[in-house]
């Protein structure tokens, strides 16, 4: 990390974290404390594929049983409807039981009397985790009655889950009605160095933004204009912002819906100083699944029938040139049809060449986590965000919900 970045994300952790970190807690002794995490894993076979989301939570939890606390967890896990064992947060409790050395008891339902004095009798410097808690359609709700139901497990709560601080849900915003309500060690980290990496970077400050979610993704391209060098894109988002070009997509995933939003984008960058960047070669195909059907052509060159799934190396090519010039890079997003093997070369080649840069790293997102399996690779980044839609929400307003309702210093 450079020298001055040091100075900046230690400046910011001065003035920008304006609400009380749970280390500043003065009578944190013994409590009983909720802590809301983001164990929003994803899951192969029903085995964890990356458990940086559960390791990421450690230091507070950690924090916590040196300070004899007894700790109830809360997180959810997809989008379940309603009570679904698919996904029940069980290879979290056991990995985390690993990872932490500490017994992991999950409770299945916490609004059963006996559980709920299970919980209250709890030893200190034990664990419990909580069943997902969106098997509850409260949560998402926010309903105030099941926000107190959970609030009363607890004396105070902590939110660590930056990646999911961007909802308006019972455990995240609605429990700060009833129980005092401070930041994690992660949730402080997370808004130091986006923080800081957007209002004080060393520039070029280059954006990669890949992945799908255009709605989304759109809005903040849109704000990024005027805080960034230049943004480049990738994945489906870049075929959205083709297509504004009037370029044919063939079966490519696109939202037609953003189209004439995306030209907006398009003419809003003719007027800033940041470039909008889009893939100069893409890989195509007719089939997801055979690998001699697989091409690489021009942006400007797809058939109708056939779709993009990928960036093409000379994208890579020019993507690098980008990066070796960069002072701060931040991405979000694969840039292709990640899940798919055939389909993983472009974004693992701008993974290997951002983390061997010597710019500033912040990479994030629910589906780029999943690419982050070379130790090796993640070493050389400086910040890996857990959060997806919430990294994006942050970037583009400086604030999300999660944070806004947790007590001021």
């Amino acid at each position: 990390m450079p020298e001055g970045w040091l100075i900046c994300a230690y400046l910011s952790e001065i003035r920008v974290m304006n609400k009380k970190e749970v280390r500043e807690i003065s009578n944190i002794k013994n409590k009983r404390v909720l802590v809301v995490c983001d164990f929003n894993i994803s899951l192969k076979d029903g085995r964890i594929a990356n458990d940086t989301r559960i390791t990421e939570a450690l230091p507070t939890i950690n924090f916590l049983l040196k300070n004899h606390c007894r700790v109830i967890l809360v997180s959810h896990l997809g989008r379940p409807k309603g009570r679904d064992l698919r996904f029940s947060l069980k290879p979290v409790a056991d990995r985390l039981e690993r990872l932490a050395g500490v017994k992991v008891e999950l409770i299945n339902d916490f609004l059963q009397e006996h559980n709920r004095q299970k919980i209250k009798f709890m030893p200190e410097n034990s664990l419990i985790l909580l069943e997902n808690i969106r098997f509850y359609p409260e949560e998402k709700a926010n309903d105030p009655h099941f926000a107190q139901s959970l609030s009363q497990l607890a004396d105070i709560f902590i939110n660590d889950a930056f990646g999911a601080s961007h909802r308006v849900h019972a455990s995240i915003v609605g429990i700060s009605r009833f129980l005092p309500g401070f930041a994690g060690i992660l949730l402080s980290k997370e808004i130091n160095m986006l923080d800081g990496a957007l209002k004080r970077p060393k520039r070029p400050l280059i954006i990669f933004i890949g992945g799908a979610k255009t709605p989304e993704k759109i809005s903040v391209i849109e704000k990024l204009l005027d805080i960034a060098d230049t943004i480049a894109l990738g994945g489906a988002i870049a075929n959205t912002f083709l297509a504004a070009w009037g370029y044919g997509m063939g079966l490519s995933l696109v939202d037609y819906e953003m189209v004439e939003m995306a030209r907006v984008v398009f003419w809003q960058a003719t007027r800033k100083h940041c470039a909008l960047l889009l893939p100069t070669e893409v890989v195509i195909s007719n089939s997801s699944n055979l690998k001699d059907k697989i091409k690489i052509v021009g942006y400007d060159q797809v058939p109708p029938n056939v779709a993009i799934f990928d960036i093409g190396s000379g994208t890579n090519r020019h993507y690098r040139e980008l990066i070796n010039t960069a002072g701060t890079i931040i991405w979000n997003g694969p840039m292709g049809y990640y899940e798919n093997p055939l389909f993983q070369k472009g974004t693992n080649r701008l993974l290997k060449d951002i983390a061997d840069s010597k710019a500033f790293k912040i990479i994030g997102g629910g589906d780029t986590l999943t690419c982050l399996n070379n130790k090796k690779i993640l070493a050389k980044i400086d910040h890996v965000s857990t959060g997806g839609s919430a990294m994006l929400e942050f970037m583009k307003n400086g604030t999300l919900p999660g944070i806004e309702v947790l007590q001021n210093k």
